[in-house]
């Protein structure tokens, strides 16, 4: 069996070698990493090994925007110095929940669960990160961009859109980068307090709107800050749902 070890402090992952080797010699590492990049750079040219342990406080984020960018299918043992999330784990049936500093009969007892459920676990990895997120909703976005790696918080966005069937993250600052998720992913994982969409194409945050103006068929058009060239007015059916948003009486 191969594993996969995702540990940002260097004595926690000689430990976790450690005692893997101890537990069962037969148990091959195929790499430790520390960070979401150093994440994503690894699966540009490797496969997910058997088993994955995942510590949820790495140094560049939560581990847990790995799943925004790769799609996770196979099972992974949390090792943390949390313990809030770990009901919020269990019941989404991940393999196992260690909490630091990791004590070998508890991580042997976690190797033997996997032995016996792999074949037949089904966990949703990305329900089990938007479980343990709770509700809390997405503080940044990694962003690639050919080999590099962009960071962009949340508070820094402005509106999203959709253009050529790309997603788009327009900055206060008017920088555009391209995103991985489509609106209506985005919609789930946005504050609907602070973001609304006003149509198929636009999601727009509230600090984004700088003028709205009466339009035809009681619609709203919408004037942007920073400025976006296309048109941006809301469709007749989300206009009463926008309006309410605006005052804050629309339910999220």
């Amino acid at each position: 069996m191969k594993v996969l070890i995702i540990e940002d402090e260097e004595a926690a992952a000689r430990r976790l070698q450690k005692l893997i080797k101890e537990i069962d010699p037969s148990i091959e590492v195929a790499s430790q990493l520390d960070s979401i990049e150093s994440v994503l750079n690894w699966l540009d040219d490797n496969k997910l090994p058997d088993l994955v342990f995942m510590d949820i406080h790495l140094a560049d984020g939560s581990s847990f925007e790995i799943f925004q960018h790769v799609k996770v299918e196979k099972p992974v043992i949390f090792t943390t110095a949390y313990d809030q999330y770990a009901i919020q784990a269990f019941k989404v049936n991940s393999v196992d929940y260690l909490l630091k500093p990791l004590k070998k009969a508890e991580l042997e007892q976690a190797i033997q669960k996997y032995y016996k459920w792999h074949e037949k676990s089904s966990v949703d990895y990305n329900e089990l990160a938007r479980a343990i997120q709770g509700d809390q909703y997405n503080k940044r976005f990694l962003i690639r961009i050919g080999q590099s790696i962009r960071v962009v918080e949340m508070k820094d966005a402005a509106y999203f859109y959709t253009e050529n069937k790309i997603t788009f993250i327009i900055t206060k600052e008017g920088k555009r980068y391209p995103l991985d998720q489509s609106l209506e992913k985005l919609e789930e994982i946005l504050d609907p307090q602070a973001f609304f969409r006003i149509n198929r194409q636009f999601i727009v945050g509230i600090d984004a709107i700088r003028e709205m103006y009466a339009y035809s068929k009681s619609r709203v058009k919408v004037a942007l800050n920073p400025p976006c060239e296309m048109e941006t007015i809301v469709s007749t059916e989300r206009s009463p749902h926008f309006k309410k948003w605006l005052t804050g009486e629309e339910e999220v």
